[in-house]
Order: C-alpha cells, then structure tokens, then sequence
C-alpha cells in the first residue's frame, strides 16, 4: 500500500501537508466533548482565563506557555470547550507532523516518516492529550520540533546552519517555559551535540562546539524568562525583574511538595505496560454517558517495547546508531523519572516516551526491512487502526449504553 505512493516520495512537503490536514480532523471532530472542564482542566483553564485578564498569579507550580496557548485559543474560539482545546489540538497536528519531519531527516525514507507519523497519530495518547486543555501535547510538540531542528542543523550552509540551531533552542526554551519536565531534554540535547560533534565534526558546519553549546543554553534560557512577560502587568502581585529568580524556588518548592495520594497516580515502571490508566471524564454530559480515558494504543505500546528491544540489538550487533539512539532516547525520557523529585507519578507523564515508541517502531520496521518492502509495517498499522477504532469510544466521549459501559474496553481491574 506504502510502496504505491512512489510519485509522493519526493514531495515530502505534499504528504506532510495531506498528513496535517487529516491529523488536525481526526483531532478537531466533535472537540466540544465532553461539553465540560476535565480532569486537570480544572487548573489549567481557569489559569489560561485569569491570564488573559491579567489578575494574578494563579497555578504558580507550572510556566506560563501552556496556558498562554489555551488562553489563545480562548481568544480566538471563546470561552468554551472548543476555545479551550483548539491549541491542543494544534500541537497533537504538530506532534504528528514533528514525527514525520524527524524520521524522514533521520532515515531519508518516506516510509519510514509515514509509519511514524501514522503510529503517532493513532498511539491514542497523543489522541486524548490533543483534545484535553493540559500541557503535555504543546511540552511534546516543542521538543519533537526543536530535535526537528537540531537534525536539520547538519546540514546547509553555515549560516542555515546557525539559524536552525537557534530555532531549537527557541523551542527547547519554549519547552521548558511549558513544563519543567523538559529541562532534561535540554541537558540532552547539549550532551547529544557533544558527543556527535566530537566523533563526526563534519556535522554542523561552521558551528563550533563551545558556540553551539553556548547558544543552546543562552537561547533557550533567554526565551524560557521573555515567556514571563504578561505577568509583569498582573494587577495583582505583578512580577518583577527582582523576584523572577525567587519566583523560579517557589514554583521548584511547589512542584517537589509531597502530595496527597491520588485514585490514579502510578510508578514510572508501570507505565509501559499501562497497568494505571486514566480516566479524564466520566458522566453523564449531552444527553448520554460519556467517558474519555487516557490509555495507551496496546498493540503500539507493548509492539513498541519489543521495538526498542530490537533497536538495541541492532544497535549493539550491527552498529545501526540510528535505531540506537532512538531506543536510549525512549529509555531516557522513562528513566527522567527515576530521579526527578516528584512524589507522586501519572500515566499522562509517558506522553513523550509513547511518541518515542513510534519513532523506535518505524526505526525499526526501517532497518530491519532493509528496503525489501515486505510490508510488515502495513500489517502493524492495521492492528493499531482497528485497536484505534475499538478503543475510540471512551477516547473520544462517545455515546455509551448506559453507566456501566465501561467494562467493555476496562480489560483488566486496574485499568477501572
């Protein structure tokens, strides 16, 4: 099926755009449900509405991007469901787009871009998280993006090549002023430079290690403060040039607290088998009940582990570096977790490492293909889009029978 997009192959900009346009109506397509704030709506939106009239400090713990952009879309939609969720749904277009413009720099291979792209789409995550007012979708879009950049850094003149890296950095600083969880991204991104610098100079051209680090860092530092800005006209406690640093101790107190226990909160290393999924909504809303729970994709994520499994091998075995360092890419993002100061964990912080999985299966499915067009990817696509179409009900705030139609998609106890 792939193969016969062969007149599509060197027109990336065309399928990127075709792929935009279906990703941004599979997201957008009744956006409005449930017609109700959930689950951490209830923090985020109240946020975005107090920003946009500069009252406050309100939801001090997390930056102000996040809520900038529902903000926006408050804006530009109004203050309803669809206001408060159009940016999301945007940055769920972007991250499905980031996964295409990554691999097809990465791999050089439109198939390749396209399984990511697609699995990226359909891992289900990416799904709930594209039509919920929180901040996880905009922290994945920046940083697939600024990684997007990155790679296409390698190559160009020396002044494309600069540009581009600010570009990343602008991103990763955008990154962080959504969620501190994308700090060690940052970190990463430096140690990854380094290293690829140093074993293959001919990267990067005309950009030296020391400038590059250095413009990774202050960029990404100077854009993270100027995402301050609005609440220097709060008119209440507005900020000051003097207590943006002490307001940096409050958010990290703030964010380290020990927290109360929580129905849904789980441990990092139960989030690859989706032993504690979420539910966002569960009521009676429109006329029906209706339920949205965050889950992953099953055939996508426990398919993905058996991906990185293979990158390693691949890696280990046949030198791939590439399928390499996609799997310590997704073994990174989980093992953040392991050492950041958070008390308590939830399956939503796996949203990057579920988009990692997708470029670790087509990575994958790439190298070990080797070009002979066996058409394991169709198959693996297959089973996503009919697990995608099964669990779509309780994805998307369909109408359900009755208050116990949840039991039909809950497969195990944990997951109720």
């Amino acid at each position: 099926m792939l193969d016969r997009l062969k007149a599509l192959r060197t027109r990336p900009y065309l399928v990127a755009l075709l792929l935009g346009l279906a990703a941004q109506t599979l997201f957008a397509f009744h956006l409005d449900r449930p017609s109700r704030i959930m689950f951490d709506e209830v923090h985020y939106v109240p946020a975005a509405q107090a920003l946009l009239d500069l009252e406050g400090p309100r939801n001090v713990e997390h930056p102000l991007v996040g809520k900038e952009l529902i903000g926006a879309g408050i804006v530009l939609f109004g203050d309803n469901p669809i206001g408060w969720r159009a940016f999301s749904s945007f940055a769920g277009t972007a991250t499905v787009l980031g996964a295409f413009a990554f691999l097809w720099l990465l791999l050089g291979s439109m198939r390749a871009a396209l399984v990511g792209a697609v699995l990226t789409a359909l891992n289900q995550s990416v799904y709930v998280q594209a039509r919920t007012a929180m901040l996880d979708v905009f922290l994945g879009a920046f940083l697939l993006w600024a990684m997007v950049l990155m790679l296409w850094a390698m190559r160009g003149t020396p002044r494309q090549v600069r540009r581009r890296w600010v570009g990343a950095a602008v991103l990763l600083g955008l990154a962080v002023g959504t969620k501190w969880a994308a700090i060690p991204y940052v970190a990463l991104a430096g140690l990854a430079f380094l290293v690829i610098r140093v074993k293959r100079p001919a990267r990067w051209p005309g950009l030296g290690i020391v400038v590059g680090l250095l413009i990774l860092g202050t960029v990404s530092i100077a854009t993270y403060l100027l995402t301050f800005l609005p609440a220097f006209f709060y008119e209440r406690d507005p900020l000051t040039l003097a207590g943006l640093i002490p307001l940096q101790q409050e958010m990290y107190a703030l964010q380290t607290q020990v927290l109360a226990k929580h129905t849904y909160q789980s441990d990092w290393w139960s989030w690859p088998l989706m032993l504690r999924p979420i539910w966002y909504f569960y009521e009676w809303d429109a006329g029906a009940q209706r339920g949205v729970l965050l889950i992953g994709n099953p055939v996508i994520m426990w398919g993905g582990l058996v991906a990185v499994l293979a990158c390693l091998w691949a890696g280990s075995r046949e030198k791939a570096h590439r399928p390499l360092a996609l799997a310590f890419l997704w073994i990174a993002s989980l093992a953040i977790y392991v050492v950041i100061p958070k008390s308590i964990g939830f399956y939503y912080y796996y949203h990057l490492s579920a988009i990692f999985l997708c470029l670790a299966l087509a990575a994958a499915f790439h190298h070990f293909d080797r070009g002979r067009g066996k058409g394991r990817e169709e198959w693996f696509l297959f089973a996503a889009l009919a697990m995608f179409v099964y669990f779509y009900p309780i994805l998307a705030a369909s109408a359900l029978p009755n208050d116990q139609g949840f039991t039909h998609w809950t497969w195990f106890n944990s997951w109720r």
